[in-house]
């Protein structure tokens, strides 16, 4: 390839013989040379730039550290509001556990378990070697909120089964209590059985629907069961006279009563005194004459005098 250059100078022309190899040699020279230039040139025109308008730099800088303190803000709440969550989950649980301790309390007093057998304030007696494996994990805070997730269920599905034990155990207690059971009196003897007798002002036989309990004149006359006071006062045959309704069915009659010390609408618990041994009504002396009615009809007592109450 010639390449002609002229000369103003010298006023003259010459010729430049270039090769295959000089042509592309002058070419790449070309097009490496001016994008690196361009390049060049473009980062120190951005740099004068920037130095002509810092508040741009400044500006682009405060944008970006915004960015990342909303971020950093986010997740300081975030984290917040899983510690909240967890604080409150927390405080479930005590509560939960607070229920537990005071119906294990009262469910070992209801069951008569010695306090020592049974402590709710210790904690559970647990043991056994370390694993020969010898691997141990740490908890991650996502297995940790889970733990804590099914033992709140666990903890609330205890107390509903406690709840319903307890009132299973305060209704066979109850009924215990209300159950007809003992003897009428604290000292004294039978002085006449249920069924047919020789009636002592006749002479005849004569069915005799209850049981004489024969003591102390003036001694107390207690309720066999807790219940309602029905009747108190003089009634044909009985003399001064109480009942007591106990509920499912069973009424109890004591009679003959030197003085009745209830009035109806009062409630007895067992064991309490509820008249004073006499020999009012028809009567030959100073006894309790007792009567266990069950559904409305006088059944024999012995069966029930002779039950303690367990």
């Amino acid at each position: 390839m010639n390449i002609l250059v002229v000369s103003k100078r010298f006023g003259s022309a010459n010729r430049i013989n270039i090769g295959s190899r000089g042509l592309t040699a002058l070419l790449f020279s070309f097009f490496a040379i001016i994008p690196a230039t361009a390049l060049y040139a473009g980062f120190e025109l951005g740099v004068r730039s920037a130095e002509d308008n810092p508040s741009e730099l400044s500006v682009a800088m405060r944008v970006e550290l915004n960015k990342q303190q909303q971020e950093v803000t986010e997740a300081k709440r975030v984290a917040q509001d899983n510690l909240d969550a967890l604080a409150l989950n927390l405080g479930q649980m005590r509560a939960h556990v607070i229920r537990l301790d005071a119906l294990g309390e009262h469910l070992t007093q209801i069951a008569g378990l010695d306090k020592g057998e049974f402590n709710f304030d210790a904690s559970p007696a647990q043991g056994g070697p370390v694993s020969s494996s010898g691997e141990q994990q740490s908890v991650s805070s996502l297995d940790f909120i889970a733990q804590m997730d099914r033992l709140s269920l666990q903890l609330e599905d205890r107390t509903e089964q406690l709840s319903v034990l307890e009132n299973m155990l305060m209704n066979r207690n109850l009924q215990a209590e209300v159950f007809p059971a003992g003897r009428p009196i604290k000292k004294g003897w039978v002085s006449s059985l249920f069924g047919m007798r020789t009636d002592p002002f006749s002479g005849k036989l004569e069915m005799h629907k209850g049981m004489d309990l024969a003591g102390k004149d003036g001694s107390d006359v207690i309720a066999v069961g807790s219940g309602v006071v029905t009747w108190s006062g003089k009634r044909y045959g009985y003399g001064n006279m109480v009942e007591i309704n106990h509920g499912n069915g069973y009424v109890t009659r004591y009679g003959h009563h030197k003085e009745n010390i209830v009035k109806v609408g009062d409630t007895v618990k067992r064991g309490q005194a509820i008249a004073l041994m006499g020999s009012t009504g028809r009567s030959t002396g100073p006894h309790v004459h007792f009567e266990v009615l069950r559904n409305g009809k006088q059944v024999d007592p012995t069966s029930y005098v002779q039950t303690a109450a367990k």
